[in-house]
């Protein structure tokens, strides 16, 4: 696989997540690196998110995100999705 390939991931993130900020710094993230998708709460206290874009930008999204000192990241579950060609922006929900 190509670092230009477009991919989409879903992921289920884990920890100190929620009430720090989590949702609204991935947009930030998302949105300097081009990356679309959407992030949004979860009643479990984690957060669910899928991301599209190149491999190198999902993780650059990550690692600004995790990058907060209010935010812990304790496990990042990945799965890979279809791309949605026509998806533009990245949203909270």
């Amino acid at each position: 696989m190509t670092e230009k390939m477009i991919v989409r991931q879903h992921m289920k993130i884990t920890g100190q997540v929620q009430g720090v900020g989590f949702r609204y710094r991935a947009r930030y993230a998302a949105s300097g690196l081009g990356v679309t998708g959407w992030v949004k709460n979860k009643w479990d206290e984690s957060v669910e998110l899928e991301a599209q874009g190149t491999i190198d930008h999902l993780n650059q999204m990550l690692k600004i995100i995790n990058q907060s000192p209010y935010i812990q990241i304790s496990w990042i579950d990945r799965k890979e999705m279809p791309v949605e060609p026509h998806e533009t922006g990245f949203h909270v929900r």
